[in-house]
This record gives C-alpha cells, sequence and structure tokens, in this order.
C-alpha cells in the first residue's frame, strides 16, 4: 500500500515538472505530457482510493 501512494506521489510530481518545463520553454509538448500524465495518475488514484474505502465498508 506504501508503494502505491509512493507511486502516485512521484507520477504527480512528474506531471508538475512537466508543466515546469512548460512554463519555461514554452513548448506545447510539455503541457500535452503534463495533462496526460495527471489525467492517468488521478485515475489510478481515484481507483486506489476507491478500493480503500470499499474494504473499510465491507
Amino acid at each position: 500500500m506504501l508503494l502505491f501512494r509512493w507511486l502516485i506521489l512521484l507520477c504527480l510530481l512528474g506531471a508538475a515538472v512537466c508543466f515546469a518545463f512548460y512554463a519555461g520553454s514554452g513548448n506545447p509538448r510539455f503541457k500535452r505530457w503534463g495533462w496526460v500524465t495527471l489525467k492517468w495518475t488521478l485515475l489510478a488514484a481515484g481507483g486506489f482510493f476507491t478500493v480503500l474505502i470499499l474494504e473499510r465498508v465491507a
């Protein structure tokens, strides 16, 4: 469980770095990578926390 939390944190950090590169360079490729990384990270985090909530309920 701790591993998944660290992976989610690292993916969020990676998205932030992509957005920082976009802000620094203006290259739209970094913005696209940042959005894709952020989208999939939030979907994975939502699924992970949904499983945790369902474990508590059941």
